[in-house]
């Protein structure tokens, strides 16, 4: 079977990406009005000397990676420079040396170029110029090359809530090597070294959940385990241990009386990462596809005939009018793998149906036996699934791998048949979070979030930006920001980049609105009430991929 085309993101603009309603009209009525803004008073807070710390939205991540152009537009840039307007300092960032969003490892590429719209959906920059014949410059940010670490943002992509307090974690994270004090130094003593007078701490805990949910939930639910040591990359870091991460932040960005803004951790799920691609995307009119649905169906009638006693809800169909969902390895299912060898290897019947593949009855027990292996714990997905934005480039493919693995037994073509993604092989967990993997998220998420307001409720210097309330709203009806309701979806909704997760600048300038939202309320200022805010219009939504 050909790569199936079952999923297309075509865009008319870039430019503006989210669409007017009524609620935009009240906005701009507002804004037009003639009255006098009062002058700005930035309460009981000193912006002399403002400290950023967190993971990638802190740093200015964008696009699938970090770049000098995302940087100057990160939200903590864009609260600076409302800051100054308000007795702050300077504020400078350890940016990177070019616009290509990767960043070298002694020379080896450790982390590779960002995403670009390539009129049908994003691909990296570098497959996008080669494509257009445009030269491809080179990534050229070395993570070898210390740079110092006197700056005021402290965004480390990729850190989670332990890093920030870990002795060592330079020799791990390549965007902290290149500003770390010390080969045994930590994120928050370089942090609190800088003697911050207000601090933003940002998505503390955000990748504590994102690596398990990006990889389809494939790591380790580590609650109850409170040595973070022992954990994977994709594991969910257990509360407890996060609950002290934050607290040794907090008390020790507090602890000479400096203020701050703590945010809350979003839904994650909500993002597009996990709600562009459907869980039905096989389109019966699909050229590749449609030919094949009544061999299918036949293949999967023999399946079926097991599934029908022992579990109905596995029967697995593919429709000739309708989009069909895509079939998904699901670990949470009894394993019948015994029960369908069992079942069809004797079978006589089943002997006959192999020989249509040019197969001797002998081989039945054989052919049984692998089918019980491949679908032993296997279904349709459905609507309370949720695939991965990666999981688009591979649906409707053939996995060469497992195809030259069958080769072993079963004819070159028929292996072929037998190994196309999503289709006749069953994606593996890392493509799909199953809703039992999704409320372990939301579990861990529940928790961290009511640490943070206990440690915030408890500490009169701490605010708190909700953001997960954002992007909850902005998930479901949108969130006004100026002339724009900013939204989820992918490329048109504004607020999520290209790679599904983080935000693009004008999104970033709305979450540099809420944190001045949240100051204006806990600490007497009027950033709002004056005007003195990130303006929408200003902040692009998508960077040119001819951007040097």
């Amino acid at each position: 079977m050909k790569t199936l085309k079952y999923i297309a993101l075509v865009c008319l603009t870039l430019g503006l990406v989210a669409c007017e309603n009524e609620l935009v009209e009240d906005i701009r009525e507002r804004n037009n009005t003639d009255e006098p803004l009062p002058v700005l008073t930035s309460g009981d807070v000193d912006f002399s000397n403002y400290v950023s710390i967190g993971a990638s939205f802190t740093a200015g991540f964008s696009d699938g990676g970090l770049f000098r152009a995302g940087q100057e537009l990160s939200f903590p840039q864009l609260l600076s420079e409302q800051f100054a307007l308000a007795g702050g300092g300077a504020f400078t960032q350890p940016l990177m040396d070019d616009n290509t969003g990767g960043i070298l490892v002694g020379g080896n590429v450790a982390a590779g170029y960002r995403l670009v719209f390539g009129g049908a959906g994003p691909v990296s920059l570098d497959d996008f110029l080669e494509s257009q014949g445009a030269p491809v410059p080179p990534i050229t940010t070395e993570a070898g090359n210390n740079i110092g670490s006197d700056f005021n943002n402290f965004g480390i992509p990729g850190a989670k809530s332990f890093h920030f307090v870990t002795p060592g974690y330079a020799a791990f994270n390549p965007f902290y090597t290149r500003i770390a004090s010390g080969p045994t130094s930590t994120v928050l003593g370089d942090a609190v070294a800088q003697n911050p007078t207000f601090f933003t701490l940002s998505e503390v805990g955000g990748n504590d959940v994102l690596g398990y949910a990006t990889s389809g939930g494939s790591g380790v639910d580590q609650t109850g385990n409170l040595d973070p040591s022992t954990y994977g990359s994709n594991d969910i870091t257990d509360p407890n241990v996060f609950a002290g991460a934050l607290s040794a932040m907090v008390d020790a960005l507090t602890l000479n009386g400096a203020k701050g803004v703590v945010t809350t951790v979003p839904d994650i799920t909500s993002l597009s990462h996990f709600t562009t691609v459907p869980h039905n995307p096989l389109d019966p009119n699909d050229e590749d596809f449609g030919p094949q649905i009544g061999m299918l169906n036949m293949i999967y009638g023999a399946l079926n005939q097991v599934f029908a006693v022992a579990d109905p809800s596995r029967i697995i169909t593919f429709s000739n009018t309708e989009n069909s969902a895509v079939v998904i390895r699901d670990e949470n299912l009894a394993d019948l793998s015994a029960t369908i060898a069992g079942a069809l290897g004797p079978d006589p019947a089943f002997a006959a149906f192999i020989g249509q593949f040019g197969l001797p009855p002998e081989a039945a027990p054989q052919v049984a036996g692998f089918l019980g292996l491949a679908y032993g714990q296997v279904r349709q997905a459905n609507a309370n699934d949720l695939l991965v934005l990666t999981s688009a480039s591979i649906i409707g493919t053939e996995n060469e791998d497992v195809s030259a693995a069958l080769e072993a037994l079963l004819p070159a073509p028929v292996a072929a048949q037998f190994a196309v993604e999503g289709i006749t092989l069953p994606l593996e967990d890392k493509w799909v979070l199953t809703p039992q993997e999704q409320n372990n998220i939301a579990t861990a998420t529940a928790a961290y979030n009511s640490t943070i307001f206990t440690i915030a409720d408890n500490n009169p210097n701490l605010a708190v930006a909700d953001l997960r309330l954002v992007l909850e709203q902005a998930a479901t009806s949108g969130y006004p920001y100026d002339d724009y309701i900013m939204s989820t979806d992918l490329v048109f909704g504004g607020l999520v980049s290209l790679d599904g997760i983080h935000l693009t600048a004008r999104g970033y300038g709305l979450m540099a609105r809420e944190f001045l939202v949240a100051i204006d309320t806990e600490f007497g200022s009027n950033f709002i009430a004056s005007g003195s805010t990130p303006v929408a219009n200003d902040l692009p939504t998508n960077f040119s991929p001819l951007l040097q």
